[in-house]
């Protein structure tokens, strides 16, 4: 299990001014209290409310697609979750657009060290989740992660993470079969995909 340092309650913006750090309890009782919409599109990083970009169409395509396409084939012993919101620690949570786990431990039993994988599909975040999104993926120990061009089908596969990144990072073209690491029964050929 990941031991994380304790929280402290500003952290530092950009411009160098402190600010205070919330933690993701606070935040699901803001949206208990209305504060925030639940379906608002925010993640918090390091205690910093991070508002999320809009989705586009080829975006919502792939991921209608894929969502229907891994139902079929998801093995008795696992679970996935589309757009759910992933509590990485006491003050961050993202928002992956899917996250696979193991059924036994169910939903509750999600953290970084049972995901067996997420995915991420990006069109005007590409640059976001191949980076600094990728990188609190890899900090946290999350063993694989796919960032999915929603335009070119193209996958960015991460393995093997460390706390400055992801040591194993393979480019893969739409025409080629992906296996997940530890779900060979969920491989995928994004290029033969009819997306509606």
């Amino acid at each position: 299990m990941t031991v994380h340092p304790p929280v402290t309650r500003t952290t530092t913006a950009a411009e160098g001014l402190p600010r205070w750090r919330f933690t993701v309890d606070e935040i699901d009782r803001m949206t208990e209290l209305g504060i925030f919409d639940e379906h608002e599109r925010i993640e918090l990083i390091g205690g910093e409310i991070v508002p999320m970009q809009s989705k586009g169409g080829p975006h919502e395509r792939l991921r209608s697609t894929l969502n229907l396409y891994w139902a079929r084939r998801l093995p008795d012993d696992l679970l996935f979750t589309p757009e759910t919101t992933f509590r990485l620690s006491v003050d961050t949570f993202l928002e992956p657009d899917f996250v696979f786990y193991p059924k036994a431990g169910g939903w509750a039993g999600l953290t970084a060290d049972t995901a067996l994988l997420v995915v991420e599909i990006a069109d005007s975040s590409l640059r976001y989740d191949l980076g600094r999104k990728a990188a609190l993926y890899a900090g946290f120990g999350i063993t694989e992660l796919w960032v999915i061009d929603a335009v070119t089908r193209v996958t960015h596969v991460h393995r093997d993470p460390a706390p400055d990144g992801y040591r194993t990072i393979a480019v893969i073209p739409a025409g080629t079969v992906l296996v997940p690491d530890k779900m060979p029964a969920l491989a995928v050929r994004l290029a033969d995909l009819e997306l509606h």
